[in-house]
């Protein structure tokens, strides 16, 4: 299974997320950043997996940008998976959360949802990232995986 994992962080801690996913699948895995990652790369994955750390109830700009530049219909028999960052203060729930919309996004361009959106717990603004939260991204893989038997 060839996958791309394709991020945006503010302060690192998606980063690290992301970083854990793609070193719990092995070699066939590359995390890039959002800015750094090109559409034209997608014909060439099984598995593509997007996260943003969540501002404002949404992700990043840069990941907007990134998912606004992958063609219509272009995800066609690409299975995808969505995450962000979040913090659990109360009011962050109100606006939403940056994994629901990554996740419509990408269906809307043809993936196949493979897992329900996953979002992993910073401690403030600015991190760091919770204790655990590494390994649980890396088992949230491990759930992706086994969607695909």
């Amino acid at each position: 299974m060839k996958a791309l994992i394709v991020y945006d962080s503010m302060y690192g801690n998606t980063e690290q997320i992301a970083k854990a996913i793609a070193g719990a699948a092995g070699g066939d895995a590359k995390a890039l950043r959002a800015a750094d990652a090109n559409p034209a790369e997608l014909k060439a994955i099984d598995l593509l997996i997007v996260g943003s750390p969540t501002q404002g109830g949404r992700q990043t700009q840069a990941m907007r940008n990134f998912l606004n530049k992958i063609p219509k219909s272009s995800l066609k028999g690409i299975k995808v998976a969505a995450f962000d960052t979040r913090i659990t203060r109360k009011f962050v729930g109100v606006f939403g959360y940056a994994a629901g919309r990554i996740a419509k996004d990408l269906e809307a361009k043809g993936g196949s949802l493979a897992v329900p959106p996953e979002g992993f717990f910073v401690q403030g603004v600015k991190g760091p990232v919770s204790k655990g939260e590494l390994e649980r991204a890396a088992d949230w893989l491990k759930e992706i995986i086994k969607s695909e038997k």
